[in-house]
């Protein structure tokens, strides 16, 4: 008897963790794919609470604002093991609750999906491109639980699946979590596909090129060669690639008509879309690529402390995204040149126009870099009707962390023979690799330690990130032979606002700035200039007729019309602000072999080292 009840409780013990034992199952069908529908189906089993609790996310990995992905499931139905129907009760916008259920529970739905980018779903007869918050629920208390997810697609319909879930069989992949479920975007579509295997520190990785798109295979092996050079160019920077979790990073990518244009990074894999074909738009789909890779270091591992662990039912916010997107801009930028995709001048336009936005936008006097960071929830692709003050209150955390990675990249080299290399790789080796979350304080002293100068490196985060200063780009700059000069030194100007010409008069089309001669003359967004300088505004060439005959520093009458009413100001005139960044070798000053040394230091290629 006392054998026997030890017996069964011992069965009892050993079966209990078994029956318990918590999994999710997906599947994902698409019959009505042409109508943008996925017919989906998610299996929680041992479930261990009265109220099983299930919810669409609200944000995704790589945004920071909400989404409210909700609103595109419907039809939302359950079951238990035995197929019986659960009652379904809405509990919030973004979630159901069920009970009644034996053991495990089935929920079952329809989602509507037709944006094709890094943050949402689109669905139609020739794939389907799925970001997976946007795509499946999650159940609360499954956070740990292993997850597998199967793709039914269509019957002839030549799809393939590109993914960083880890392959299982047929279309049935897994992922360990839900964080990294959440965080494995996929798509579904008849893809070109390459892929090559580099020998990493005695360790095989795969790089993986997947991509839908309308180009010719040789465009393809062309996109193909160039991401080559890019992966091996930013791997000369860290000294090494990450340790992909299954050995294979892959590059999702749907350049189709119906996309839009987007990247977003994830730990093993990156999105990149756009509605251009390759032949038109391959440089910037490239920089873009260029972008989204050098996250699979710095932001998926060397990672901020106030992302960890992302929060998908609410906005996230961090403080250090000048350096988690910014510093992935210079980098990405970058890279082009290093790669030789792009030539010097070419990356000196492009660093005109990033100075421009930074240096003559007016933001810096609201918020500091920090400061700039914290606005993500509100800018990054957020939603809103109302109209924003932000042409006057933000700079991107993107360009203006990207300037003040080319600023300290600069000074690294000038002042203290190091690189910004030298920073990343020791951010690499203390964050990175160990994947220690870090804070600004860390980031701060690893700055004096690469240095060497505690001083300058408290300097750089009291002036420039936790302040608004930044340096003088010219002297650092000159250092390659690049000159920064204004673009039209005595030129007139109204300054930088939207317009546009029609025959009844020239129509502000955005708000001014408060720097503007326009702004300080009482105008703004919808207001209609009839006349300048007594002279009638409706073409292009009016408004520059008028300026060429004036100079910086004139003070000028200005009439318009404001929601019907006719006023009448004066306007004093500004030079032409924008700036420029010349080679000397184009603008007849000599480029000494210092310069050319420096450039080729800065610009040339790591990976041929």
């Amino acid at each position: 008897m006392h054998f026997r009840i030890y017996t069964l409780l011992t069965a009892l013990l050993i079966a209990t963790p078994l029956l318990a034992q918590q999994k999710v199952t997906y599947n994902l069908s698409f019959p009505n794919a042409v109508h943008h529908e996925a017919e989906i189906s998610a299996t929680f089993s041992g479930i261990e609470t009265d109220t099983l609790k299930v919810l669409m996310s609200r944000s995704s990995p790589g945004r920071y604002a909400l989404h409210e992905f909700a609103k595109n499931v419907y039809n939302v139905k359950a079951s238990d093991a035995q197929g019986k129907q659960l009652k379904v009760w809405k509990a919030t916008p973004h979630q159901w609750n069920i009970v009644g259920y034996k053991g495990s529970a089935t929920i079952t739905y329809t989602l509507f999906g037709d944006h094709a980018d890094g943050t949402y779903a689109g669905i139609d007869e020739t794939h389907a491109h799925l970001n997976m918050p946007a795509t499946l629920v999650h159940a609360v208390g499954f956070d740990k639980a292993p997850t597998q997810v199967t793709f039914n697609t269509p019957h002839n319909s030549n799809w393939k699946v590109a993914t960083q879930l880890k392959h299982e069989q047929g279309t049935t992949y897994s992922a360990p979590n839900f964080q990294y479920l959440m965080d494995s975007p996929t798509e579904l579509s008849n893809f070109d596909i390459a892929e090559w295997t580099v020998r990493d520190k005695g360790k095989e990785k795969t790089i993986q090129v997947t991509l839908h798109h309308t180009g010719t295979k040789e465009q393809f092996n062309d996109y193909v060669q160039k991401t080559k050079q890019i992966v091996a160019e930013q791997r000369a920077v860290f000294g090494e690639l990450p340790d992909y979790d299954f050995g294979r990073y892959t590059f999702i990518g749907c350049y189709m008509p119906q996309a839009n244009g987007d990247g977003m990074e994830h730990r093993n894999s990156t999105i990149v879309t756009s509605s251009q074909p390759l032949a038109k738009a391959m440089t910037g789909q490239l920089n873009t690529v260029s972008h989204e890779f050098f996250h699979a270091w710095n932001v998926e591992r060397i990672r901020p402390k106030s992302l960890e662990p992302f929060n998908f039912q609410d906005a996230n916010i961090s403080e250090a995204l000048w350096l988690a997107e910014g510093f992935t801009s210079y980098y990405g930028d970058l890279t082009m040149p290093r790669s030789g995709i792009q030539n010097a001048k070419t990356y000196a336009d492009g660093l005109a126009g990033d100075l421009n936005y930074v240096l003559l936008s007016p933001g810096r006097q609201y918020h500091s870099l920090v400061e700039m960071s914290q606005q993500a929830p509100f800018v990054d692709a957020a939603r809103s009707v109302d109209q924003v003050n932000r042409h006057n209150t933000f700079i991107s955390y993107y360009t203006y962390g990207s300037m003040l990675g080319l600023a300290l990249d600069l000074t690294l080299r000038k002042e203290y023979n190091k690189t910004l290399d030298d920073y990343m790789k020791a951010l690499w080796r203390k964050y990175g690799k160990t994947e220690k979350p870090y804070t600004l304080t860390d980031l701060q002293e690893t700055l004096a330690e690469v240095s060497g100068n505690e001083a300058w490196a408290t300097k750089v985060f009291t002036n420039y990130v936790n302040g608004s200063e930044l340096p003088d780009y010219a002297p650092l700059l000159a250092q390659a032979g690049f000159e920064l000069r204004k673009a039209k030194p005595g030129t007139a100007s109204l300054g930088l606002p939207g317009l546009e010409f029609t025959k009844n008069g020239t129509l502000i089309t955005n708000g001014t700035t408060i720097t503007d001669p326009i702004y300080k003359a009482g105008l703004d967004r919808g207001d209609v200039i009839l006349t300048l300088g007594g002279k009638k505004i409706s073409k292009e060439k009016d408004l520059e007729k008028v300026l060429k005959n004036h100079k910086p520093g004139d003070v000028i009458p200005v009439s318009y019309t404001r929601r019907g009413t006719t006023k009448t100001a004066t306007i004093t005139l500004t030079e032409a602000p924008y700036l420029e960044v010349a080679l000397y070798e184009n603008i007849g000053k000599e480029l000494t072999p210092a310069m050319q040394q420096f450039r080729n230091a800065w610009l040339g290629s790591k990976a041929k080292e």
